[in-house]
């Protein structure tokens, strides 16, 4: 399995207040809160984002609140993968379960640039920097990880 994308890059402590604004909490229309994605720290990103491009972010990615409509929306522009340093707890455990691919790469977050083509190979963990010609050594996904992404989503992969 395999993710091919752009670059979005953020900083540190990008919390779930940023990814989607509070003010848009009021819809589960999952293409609804993608057409607010990011929008208060890159009002570019809904109209720059292409369906497989990939988040890049540094420590403590999806901070704040326990909302499950952060992963949702970034999954939903159709972002593949987000790397990041750290990511907030309970951001990680709400991106498996919506089937959105996660990698901590302190290394990755580093290096990678805005705008860097990148390449994930998520059987591997290899993430690959196509501009710059670097590879990344972040962490493999095991299969039961994989089947719940494949699923689009933990409830998916349980019926």
């Amino acid at each position: 399995m395999k993710a091919h994308g752009t670059v979005h890059k953020y900083g540190d402590n990008v919390d779930t207040d940023v990814i989607i604004p509070a003010r848009y909490l009021n819809t589960a229309d999952h293409k609804e809160l993608a057409s607010h994605c990011m929008e208060d720290i890159d009002k570019d990103f809904v109209k720059n984002v292409k369906d497989g491009d990939i988040i890049v972010a540094n420590m403590n990615f999806g901070c704040g609140s326990s909302r499950e409509h952060a992963p949702i929306a970034i999954k939903a522009s159709g972002i593949s993968c987000v790397i990041a340093s750290t990511f907030a707890r309970i951001f990680y455990r709400n991106a498996i379960n919506i089937g959105l691919p996660i990698i901590e790469c302190e290394e990755a977050a580093e290096k990678i640039d805005n705008g860097d083509e990148v390449e994930i190979d998520f059987d591997s963990g290899v993430i690959t920097n196509k501009t710059k010609n670097e590879t990344y050594q972040g962490q493999s996904f095991p299969e039961f990880l994989i089947n719940i992404i494949n699923s689009n989503g933990l409830l998916n992969s349980l019926k």
